[in-house]
């Protein structure tokens, strides 16, 4: 036997971890009970959840009412969600299904399908088909507008003050994210520009639309932008909100994207131009991809600040999910059920600021770079 073989006999084989460190025991012994303040708060924290959501889920589900044509219907003590069943066209779609060319609805669910086939491959690099999905996504808006709007190619007209609800809500938010980021890119590379001129305009654009509440900008835009345009030129009151909402989050959008750009160590910026980059391209190609990565917890941070705010357009005669929400309680019918109301708006948002923020930290684990302390 050889030197090696006996210098392991005396060793103890190892031994399995504690039962007591491991696991869901383990689990709550280091998250819930570490220590007595977190064990206190623990259990007090165990006795409100018994406390609240036995009621709470009695209350929403199990003495629900789900069916009835008025708040007269709704006989049990549980939530009304009646109002939710009957109103839903209007909570979904606003207006556009009393139009003469919305009725049928199957044009903005067209939309709705063509946005998730159009947003699936740039969220994802693994999708199958992946460049021609990416063609489909370049000619979509164009298609979302006919199918929407119409007015040509066969389609009748359903003028934009008929849009509401959620369609009006998912327009305004995927046109300010779609467009915010790129613009907000180019008012950092403009702040930080050497060029007096262009820096002196970003800097005047960017902090006087961080000085401006986005409330005011929209009545701004709905009553005072009218009056620049020549007579007889109405601009639309949708297309005035959207460039609002765009302007307002390229602002925003500007300072997190400086913010990533002042992170990169200076010696990035020396190696592009030791390699003999051009500006534009040791941007693309070396800082802004990192700048970017650096940055998507704040990027989504305003992508989801941008989804809240579309309920702000209520002011100027727009009715998103939460103005349809808000109009369908006050309607006689329904009087006494804005609990239901608002609860149902709730949870829709949540659902998508919810999946923006999963979104945001599965893209931050997929592009990182094991750098960290």
């Amino acid at each position: 036997m050889s030197d090696t073989t006996k210098s392991f006999e005396g060793w103890i084989a190892p031994r399995q971890p504690p039962s007591g460190t491991v696991g869901a025991v383990g689990w709550m012994r280091e998250n819930l009970f570490s220590s007595i303040g977190n064990s206190i708060m623990t259990i007090i924290g165990l006795a409100l959840i018994v406390y609240t959501v036995p009621g709470i889920i009695d209350w929403a589900f199990l003495s629900a009412d789900y069916t009835g044509e008025s708040r007269k219907d709704c006989t049990s003590d549980g939530a009304c969600w009646a109002l939710v069943a009957v109103r839903w066209k209007q909570l979904f779609y606003g207006f556009y299904s009393t139009s003469p060319g919305g009725g049928s609805l199957w044009r903005p669910n067209l939309a709705f399908i063509g946005l998730l086939i159009a947003v699936v491959p740039l969220l994802f690099d693994n999708v199958p088909y992946r460049r021609y999905l990416l063609l489909f996504s370049l000619v979509y808006p164009v298609l979302a507008w006919w199918l929407l709007s119409g007015g040509f190619f066969g389609l009748d007209e359903v003028s934009t003050h008929k849009w509401g609800g959620l369609l009006l809500t998912m327009v305004i938010g995927v046109v300010g994210i779609a467009l915010s980021l790129p613009i907000g890119i180019v008012l950092a590379l403009g702040r930080r520009s050497d060029m007096p001129a262009i820096r002196m305009l970003c800097v005047i654009f960017i902090e006087f639309i961080r000085g401006v509440p986005l409330i005011t900008l929209l009545f701004m835009a709905s009553n005072m932008l009218p009056l620049f345009f020549p007579e007889g030129i109405d601009l639309d009151k949708l297309v005035r909100a959207l460039v609002v909402v765009v302007a307002f989050s390229s602002a925003y959008m500007a300072e997190v994207v400086r913010g990533g750009l002042q992170a990169i160590p200076k010696g990035q910026y020396e190696a592009a131009d030791a390699m003999g980059l051009s500006f534009w391209k040791s941007m693309f190609l070396i800082i802004l991809p990192q700048a970017l990565k650096i940055v998507i917890p704040g990027i989504v941070n305003s992508f989801i600040g941008l989804f809240k705010d579309t309920t702000l357009v209520l002011v100027i005669g727009l009715f998103d999910i939460l103005g349809m929400a808000k109009a369908a309680v006050t309607h006689a019918d329904w009087i006494g059920l804005a609990r239901e109301a608002y609860i149902f708006v709730g949870v829709v948002y949540f659902v998508f600021c919810f999946s923006m923020s999963r979104y945001s930290i599965w893209l931050e684990e997929k592009l990182d770079t094991g750098h960290k302390r």
